[in-house]
């Protein structure tokens, strides 16, 4: 019995010390899930791929709609974003554990958002460039499945977002 457990101890550290976490130079990884704004519950996807053991760059496609009230009226809105990404991951310089990834970066993106005609207000209801910052983490349950928490970012939905990361 005692084998049995050493053995399964083993494989079980063996295993963490070999996964590649975060996102290896080279590695490419999907995320998708729902993210978090006062203009509703946008979705989104995207890709990271691995430039360097640090560092991640990637590409993300966002969607959201959303119903306004102006003046007793309500209008329905659109969203749509593509967006680009750079991120540093701290893991190495912090000695984090391999199933965690820590990281920020920047990010530019442009949206089109699309409002009635007869909308009256244009306020944060244009389209055009979007430009941030984001600070994020991720868990991962295996060396290809993980879940992400992310905030801020110069998406349509600045506040945040959660979701899925799964490595291909």
């Amino acid at each position: 019995m005692k084998k049995k457990f050493l053995v399964i101890v083993l494989l079980v550290v063996v295993g963490a010390v070999f996964a590649q976490n975060p996102v290896a130079k080279g590695q490419t990884q999907f995320n998708a899930g729902v993210g978090f704004s006062s203009w509703g519950a946008p979705i989104y996807l995207g890709l990271d791929f691995g430039v360097h053991k640090d560092f991640t760059m990637g590409g993300e496609f966002s969607f959201q709609s959303y119903r306004d009230k102006y003046e007793n009226h309500y209008y329905d809105h659109t969203v749509m974003g593509i967006s680009g990404n750079g991120n540093y991951h701290f893991n190495h310089v912090l000695n984090i554990p391999t199933n965690w990834d820590f990281y920020a970066g920047l990010c530019i993106g442009f949206y089109i958002w699309n409002s009635p005609n007869d909308y009256p207000d244009d306020g944060p209801h244009s389209s055009g460039l979007g430009v941030g910052g984001q600070i994020g983490g991720r868990y991962y349950f295996s060396n290809n499945f993980g879940v992400n928490l992310e905030f801020g970012g110069g998406n349509a939905f600045s506040g945040g977002k959660f979701g899925i990361s799964l490595k291909l």
